[in-house]
Parts: C-alpha cells; structure tokens; sequence
C-alpha cells in the first residue's frame, strides 16, 4: 500500500474500534481504503443517522489520543475461526474461507479491536488525525443484491489537516455541481421507478443540449467521410456468440428474450431455470437480446455487400442505444446507467490504413473537448494481460494492435500511461480519462484497435491482387455515453452551459407591463432567426425577473424598458460575455448572440 492507503485504512480500523465501543452488537464485514478515503460495512439493528457519525467521530478521537500501536499477527485458520465464533462475528468466518492456503492468515489489532486483515497500516493511531465521517449508505453483502444489505460508513483521511479541508471544500462544491440535482432544478432529465431504474427520460431541456452535442459531432463525421446507420434495440443471441458478448458479459447483460412457442415447448420438457441457461449458452436455445454492443451490427451491414480495396475505409456512425445490468446499488444519475446512447462509429480499413484513421480518430476526441473547454485529461493505453483468459484472438495481431495505438499515441503529444489488463476482450484501446473541474477523473473517449472481430465474422475485401484480405476494426466513440457525457457535462459547466448549448439562450426581460408588446416583437424575432428564448412578461418586479433568469442560468438576458421601446432598442445583460453588454438595435444585438451560437464559443 501507499502511506496514503495505509493511513486511510488504519482510519478505517479506527471507526470500527470506535463503532464496536458504541454499538456491541455490531458484526463487521470489511472496511478497505478507496480512492477518496474509506468504508466500513456493519450489520446492526440500529440505523446509524448523522448524529451517530459525531459521535463515533468523537470515539475515533480518542482512539487517536491513546495512541494505539498497530500490532501484526499472524494465526492458525483454526484460532481464527475460533476467535471470530466467539465474537459472534460470522462475516470474518466467512472472509477467512475467501484466503487461499498457501497465504498466511493475519491479524492486526489495536487497542481492544482485532481485526482480520492482511494490512498495512501505519505504526500508532495518533498518526491519523486529519479525518472525517461523511455518509451513510446500503451495500449488499459481497456487492450481491440477493444478499443481505448492510450499513456502510464513508469516511475519508489525510496527512494534514489543510489537506482534508481543501478536499471537504471540493465535495461542497461537488454538491452544488450535482448533476442529479441541478439536472432536475434545470429540468434536464428524469429517473422514474415506474419506467426502471438507470433508464434515463430526456425532458425537453435535456433534450436540447443532447441534440446540440449530436449536430455538434455530426458535423464533424460529415468533415471526415463517415456514413450513418441505424441498428435495432435487439438481436438474435447468435450475433453476440459470435462476436463473443454472450455468454462472456451475461453477468453485465439483461436475460435473453425467448419466444413464446420456445418457452412453452421448454415447459413442457420440464426443462429447469439452470438447465435453461446451460442451453442458452451452448447454443441449444436460441433467443434474443437487447444489444449491450453496437459493433456486431455494424459489422452486419459492412458484410451485407462486397468491398473493394477502392472501398476503404468504410465508416460508419450511429447514435446507437444499449443496454448493460449494472446492480442497483452502482446506479448514479446519469454517469451510470442500465440504456444509454453512444455515439458509436466503427472503421473498417486495410493495415496500411490503420495509423492514419486511429489519428483521425484521436483528433476527433481532442476536438470534441477542446471545443468543451475541457483541457484537464490523461491518456491511457488498455493493453491485455498476457497471463489472463480474458481475451480472445491471436497474440500476433495483439501485438501489432499494441503497436498501433501505441505510435498513434505519440502524435498527440501528451503524456499517456500504459496499463495492462485494461483492454476489452477483443483488442486493446486509447482512453481519455477527464479531469473535471474539483478534481474527480472520468474517462469518456476511447478509440479501440480490433483484429479478432472481422476474424470472429470471417470479414474480407478484394485487394489489388485481386484476392480476399481480412480488414482490421477501430471502434471509437467520442463522448462514450450521451447521458454519462451529459451528467459530466452538467457538473463541468455547473450548469452554466454555453449560448449554443443551453436549453434556453436568451429571456427578454420587461421593466414594467407596458413594454410587453415590444418584447413580444423582440421574442419573434428571437426565434424567427432560430435563438431559444422566452420572455418574461409577469407583473413582478425587475429584479425578481433578474433573479429568475439568473437561477435558472440563461446566458443572456434582454432587457426592454420605456427608453428601449420608444427607441427600438435593446439592452443586453450577459452571463457569458460581459463585452457584449449594452443598449444596441435588436439586429445588432441578434448579431452578437448568433456570432456565439455559430463558433461554439464557451
């Protein structure tokens, strides 16, 4: 471990010496360190609530005052299984089965709380000071739905103490970023148990900027030659044993659909659920399923005619909506989802090919954020595991797909790691992994090399010789997923979006009532020259009209007072570009708008 995991987990073991000195009763399952800080689960009676958190902070306090030492030791399965039998602690009995023999079973302790534990830690608890409880959540048992739900207490650590208040700063403004909240402040999108959870409602706001991004890249797809298809929401399980999907994700994939006269053919032969499923995979069954990929299907239409080397490459896009079973527990708003849309493109080209569309691929993705104003990125290069099962194909054109991404890379001039075992099961990939704006990473763009596909589904194109080659594959997809792009997005801007993304661009603004005919005279023209906009015409105030644009984020405001109407003026108040600001002739001042919608400017 790293001094920061060992200290994050020693916090960790703290807050169960400080909630087993509370609550006795309490059977402890794990509590490891995490990325930001650290968990505990706990099976209680009790509900913990916020003023528990206090309190068991305040214990963990004392903890730090008496100074405990971390003590090592090292045990019999046998005086483990004893020792825990005893405590009544039937999780650690059951986390004891999960070590394998050949690897020593250890403790540490400190003070009264032993815990079973690999470690490290750090050597006394008066190292841990600057720490914090921060949440409450459900976890099921082992991450399985079908166990028993626990109660899992988030905390987080750090060396020191401005450190830790830098970090509960950034989580603040976290909060105020929150996609889930300002997209239903702002009316972007709606989770509705009704319709299923993950399954995102785009509402007519949220829809707007999902179009906007859309016209976005496909203006680009047009610059570089790619044609779009459309693919249906299911297909036959044959396609995905092909292509490898099924069985090998059906843990990350919704049951099969089978036919009716299937079903009853198969209720008849007393056929059991296991036994079904054994069927499914072999192949005795057939079915069908909500696609969880878009490629076999694209690589469907290249195959429905012939090629020539003439032909290549071949490129083709579509907005296509897929579907994964992600466990409730790991649902998030939009960034994670069970239906989500990519904008999903699939190359087929010759090797000689390879290097140049894979950099035309990558510039795409650099356009697509530089355009976002999103500067903060890293690059990583998923590459397999040699000593894993996970993947499928030749280790020759492996590593000749390695080696294509790994010279494209290098043309982007930007600093890129390497991490094997992240490739998906076909082929290695490029992603981008964003930084947003309070520090938390996301990767969104990703472009992958594929050898083993065309090779799955026997693809081939004449070549000069007048003879059949095997194409190579690149799958990319700029934004990755619309509605987890989306969620970012949303906490990126803070929900400021740009003129040319935001739902509503403009609201024109009256001083009093006797200016609403000629903002309704600026509101036509507004829209006859294609700007979103509204006017606000109650009978309040101005400055609560102020307030209202200013709360529901509208880029500019125009405003029309006795002086504007008698003049035919306007008066522009902007949140995104003060040196607009000014009374102006509605032509004018529609100039400026447009000159902001047409450059995407941020």
């Amino acid at each position: 471990m790293t001094p920061l995991q060992e200290l994050r987990h020693s916090a960790a073991h703290m807050m169960a010496t400080a909630v087993t000195r509370l609550f006795p009763d309490a059977k402890l399952d794990i509590g490891p360190p995490t990325d930001s800080g650290f968990y505990y689960d706990f099976d209680l009676d009790h509900k913990f609530t916020a003023d528990d958190l206090k309190k068991i902070e305040g214990e963990m306090r004392k903890v730090v005052k008496e100074n405990q030492p971390f003590k090592r030791m090292e045990v019999t399965r046998e005086y483990a299984k004893n020792y825990f039998a005893e405590k009544n602690q039937s999780y650690k009995i059951e986390r004891l089965a999960d070590i394998p023999d050949d690897e020593a079973v250890t403790f540490y302790q400190n003070g009264e709380f032993i815990d079973l534990c690999a470690g490290t830690h750090v050597r006394y608890t008066k190292q841990v000071k600057a720490f914090k409880l921060l949440s409450i959540a459900g976890a099921y048992y082992r991450g399985d739905e079908k166990n028993k739900q626990l109660q899992r207490i988030y905390g987080t650590a750090f060396p020191k103490k401005d450190e830790l208040e830098n970090y509960l700063n950034q989580l603040e403004e976290a909060k105020k970023r929150d996609h889930r909240k300002l997209g239903k402040d702002l009316q972007l999108f709606h989770i509705d148990e009704a319709v299923g959870a993950g399954l995102v409602l785009w509402t007519p706001n949220g829809a707007i900027i999902r179009q906007e991004l859309q016209n976005f890249i496909s203006e680009e797809l047009q610059k570089q030659g790619y044609q779009q298809v459309f693919t249906p929401h299911i297909g036959k399980l044959g396609l995905y044993r092909t292509s490898g999907h099924f069985p090998y994700y059906k843990e990350s994939q919704f049951h099969p659909v089978i036919e009716t006269g299937e079903l009853d053919k198969l209720a008849t032969e007393g056929c059991s659920c296991s036994e079904l499923t054994n069927r499914l995979e072999s192949g005795e069954v057939d079915g069908y399923l909500l696609k969880p990929m878009n490629c076999p299907m694209h690589i469907k239409i290249f195959d429905s005619q012939p090629h020539s080397y003439r032909d290549m490459p071949v490129r083709l896009a579509e907005f296509g909506t897929v579907y994964r079973w992600e466990q409730s527990g790991e649902l998030s708003g939009m960034t994670r989802v069970r239906g989500f849309t990519q904008d999903d493109a699939h190359l087929f080209c010759t090797e000689d090919q390879l290097s140049g569309e894979i950099e035309g691929c990558l510039d795409l993705v650099k356009t697509v954020l530089t355009t976002l104003g999103i500067s903060e990125y890293r690059v990583r290069i998923g590459l397999r595991d040699p000593d894993s099962s996970k993947y499928t194909g030749d280790s020759v054109l492996w590593d000749k797909a390695e080696a294509a991404l790994r010279n494209a890379v290098q043309t982007l001039n930007v600093d890129y790691k390497e991490e094997p075992g992240e490739a998906a099961f076909y082929g290695p990939k490029i992603d981008f992994v964003v930084k947003d704006v309070i520090g938390r990473e996301w990767q969104l763009g990703t472009v992958q090399v594929d050898y083993n596909l065309p090779e799955r589904f026997d693809l081939t194109y004449i070549g000069a010789d007048n003879k059949p080659h095997r194409p190579v594959m690149i799958h990319r997809a700029p934004f990755g997923s619309m509605e987890r792009f989306c969620g970012v997005l949303i906490e990126h801007f803070g929900g400021n979006f740009p003129t040319w993304l935001a739902p509503e661009q403009v609201r024109v603004l009256t001083i009093t009532d006797k200016q609403n005919e000629f903002a309704q005279t600026v509101l036509t023209e507004l829209k006859n020259q294609n700007i979103r906009a509204t006017a606000d015409l109650h009978s309040d105030k101005f400055g609560a009209k102020i307030r209202r644009a200013e709360i529901n984020k509208i880029p500019h405001m125009i405003v029309v007072g006795a002086k504007e109407a008698e003049a035919g003026m306007v008066n522009i108040r902007s949140r995104v570009n003060k040196e607009i600001e000014g009374s102006y002739t509605l032509e004018v001042a529609i100039g400026f708008i447009k000159d902001e919608i047409k450059n995407r400017k941020l």
